[in-house]
């Protein structure tokens, strides 16, 4: 079975992640969408809330899987017997960072990363942005999935 792991924080899911997802599912039997569990960073969402979108946001690709990790991400994509990392890239400044953790990765357990350009709709679009935009009142439901524009009200107090 051809697995892959989508890894990020996902602090919120966009709809450029979710294009990143559904692309490579079309790619390998099972995505693996894995969640970073960071201890020092505090999200607006907790990992749980994260996942619980994720889970929504991805229930029409019937290959996608969410799951959380912390630690090494080749320890968990070995854990996950997957032998690819899928990474979407925005802009230049993306691979330029990006291409050093994929090559520390493979030297690491020769886990392989595939860099998928995004979307040009979404080429602008980051979780940081999205909650920047609600935070001052924006509409941002072009760009999340409902599931999310709902909690990220919420969140805000935007009722």
């Amino acid at each position: 079975m051809r697995r892959a792991v989508c890894p990020g924080s996902f602090d919120p899911v966009t709809n450029g992640h979710l294009d990143i997802f559904g692309r490579a599912s079309r790619l390998f039997d099972e995505v693996i969408v894995g969640v970073l569990i960071n201890q020092s960073k505090s999200g607006l969402f907790s990992v749980e809330e994260r996942m619980e979108m994720l889970r929504e946001a991805t229930a029409a690709y019937g290959n996608v899987r969410v799951e959380s990790f912390q630690g090494l991400l080749v320890d968990f994509c070995r854990d996950q017997h997957a032998a690819v990392i899928v990474k979407g890239l925005r802009a230049v400044s993306d691979f330029d960072y990006e291409l050093k953790m994929a090559q520390m990765n493979i030297g690491l357990s020769g886990v392989e990363t595939l860099f998928m350009p995004t979307n040009p709709l979404y080429s602008f679009l980051s979780s940081s942005l999205v909650k920047d935009v609600v935070k001052w009142g924006g509409d941002v439901s072009a760009y999340v999935p409902d599931v999310v524009v709902d909690r990220l009200q919420s969140r805000f107090g935007q009722d």
